[in-house]
């Protein structure tokens, strides 16, 4: 009778178990003191931000407050809605963060990936390129705004002289306008940030092994079927991270806005709504209501990221 033990057996799994926990243990002991950072840095002020927001506080004399539950959310009282969610100031800003991001992010998208793939090639001055699409993204934001500001200018700026030599509208009042002004706002965040998405998506495409690129070849496989089956799925979870950041960051846009168009109600975003209530009318109530909101909707929009990434790939991997 054979006294060998098979790999199943329960001391093996025990065994296995334990080293997995022990990993486990170690694996938290070594992220405690990150943690313990975040929570000191973010945690912190974002309780505090949540408290605030359930009182009367004035940004003036803050330590002198009243409870008031959720009326800077929202409540109805004789026959008056008050809250930021009665406001519809903020429902603007929501739909200007919302338009802003789609546009932006959509966009950055597109172009982010036709420079990667441009970058990935072999070419000459190749490094040059790389360097060259860094020059946007190193610019601080606000210096960003102030030159594209200069640059949408409607009597002297270059956008206006670009278009009138065309022969198109060259007295177009960028900043000034409702209609285009969260245009040029778009165009300026577009122009900064699509090298992060550019330099995401390239870092992607150099772990593609190109023994893959040369049998789909042989296979007789077009351009567009080369990256429609072999590139496009294995940049996918790049695509997603990126996707994530930068919309992540859209919805949270602040001082592209506010430094470009002074933060008007044509372009108002989320955050900038908070920073009106907060500084403008001095009431941190209300602000810190708002916060908590633009805080909620872009935990929300990242989790239901992550969520849909994790189910296209449990259905891959079935």
């Amino acid at each position: 009778m054979s006294s060998d033990i098979s790999p199943s057996s329960p001391p093996a799994r025990r065994r296995k178990a334990s080293l997995h926990q022990r990993r486990r243990r170690g694996a938290w002991l070594l992220i405690a003191p990150a943690l313990l950072l975040l929570a000191l840095a973010a945690g912190w002020p974002l309780a505090r931000t949540i408290w605030f927001s359930f009182t009367n506080a004035l940004l003036d004399n803050p330590s002198e407050y009243e409870m008031v539950g959720l009326a800077n959310y929202f409540a109805h009282r004789d026959d008056i809605t008050i809250g930021v969610l009665s406001d519809p100031l903020w429902w603007q800003a929501v739909g200007n963060t919302l338009w802003f991001s789609v546009v932006s992010v959509s966009l950055e998208l597109v172009f982010g990936l036709l420079l990667a793939l441009l970058m990935n090639e072999k070419f000459r001055g190749r490094a040059l390129v790389r360097t060259a699409i860094l020059v946007p993204w190193a610019i601080p934001t606000i210096v960003s705004a102030k030159m594209w500001g200069w640059m949408f200018h409607d009597q002297y700026g270059v956008i206006n002289d670009m278009l009138g030599r065309l022969g198109l509208p060259s007295h177009l009042a960028w900043i000034a306008e409702p209609s285009l002004s969260m245009w040029a706002v778009v165009i300026a965040d577009v122009w900064k940030t699509t090298p992060f998405m550019a330099l995401m998506l390239l870092a992607a495409l150099q772990l593609i092994p190109g023994d893959l690129y040369e049998a789909a070849r042989v296979d007789g496989a077009s351009a567009w079927q080369r990256f429609k089956r072999i590139t496009l799925p294995l940049i996918m979870p790049a695509l997603v991270v990126a996707l994530i950041f930068r919309v992540m960051d859209a919805m949270r846009v602040f001082d592209l806005i506010y430094v470009l168009t002074s933060n008007s109600e044509a372009t108002m975003s989320i955050s900038g709504y908070a920073r009106e209530q907060i500084v403008t009318y001095q009431d941190m109530g209300m602000g810190s209501a708002a916060a908590v909101l633009v805080f909620m909707m872009v935990a929300g929009i990242a989790a239901v990221f992550i969520r849909v990434s994790r189910l296209n790939e449990k259905e891959k991997s079935s």
